[in-house]
């Protein structure tokens, strides 16, 4: 029994190490290498890093060097078995307003250990409300606006279902 206690201590103490000493800015510049080779490039104003947390403020969403968005705060928290992504106040730019919904106030993604394939999707903004999932092994997204907002611009891409208007697409 005490080997048991010594063992489930010593992987405690090296998890809370790990979550600790996580590279959590350097994984954030790995992220940012990998999405400027495809001309996506992101400007925050501010990054604060906590344990679990990685937090960036005033983020500019700029493609091929136009700017696309503006996100008033993205939360990444992550307890290596459970990680959420939540991203708030996100306004779509004026020249996109006519092919887009123009704001999100919400968008959280959550993966966990049980289901590693599998990112769960919930959002809501003037769009209405969204769930659905990302399969990540299967390349497929499936999205269902359970509340229906100012969709007009976007129907065309939209299926009507028993469960409302649903999104599907691969990827």
């Amino acid at each position: 029994m005490q080997m048991v206690k010594k063992i489930a201590a010593t992987l405690l103490t090296l998890w809370i190490a790990f979550l600790l000493f996580m590279p959590k800015n350097e994984l954030y510049a790995t992220l940012e290498q990998k999405l400027a080779s495809y001309d996506i490039k992101f400007n925050e104003e501010s990054i604060e890093e906590g344990m679990n947390t990685l937090i960036l403020k005033d983020v500019s969403v700029y493609v091929k060097g136009i700017k696309v968005a503006q996100i008033g705060e993205v939360d990444f928290f992550t307890l290596l078995f459970y990680s959420s992504l939540s991203i708030k106040n996100v306004k779509i730019d004026e020249a996109l307003s006519s092919k887009l919904p123009s704001k999100a106030n919400k968008i959280v993604l959550n993966n966990n250990i049980l289901s590693v394939n599998t990112i769960l999707v919930d959002a809501n903004g003037s769009f209405g409300v969204v769930n659905g999932s990302i399969d990540i092994f299967n390349r497929k997204i499936a999205l269902v606006f359970t509340e229906k907002g100012e969709i007009d611009m976007i129907k065309s891409y939209l299926l009507k279902s028993e469960k409302g208007w649903s999104y599907e697409a691969s990827f």
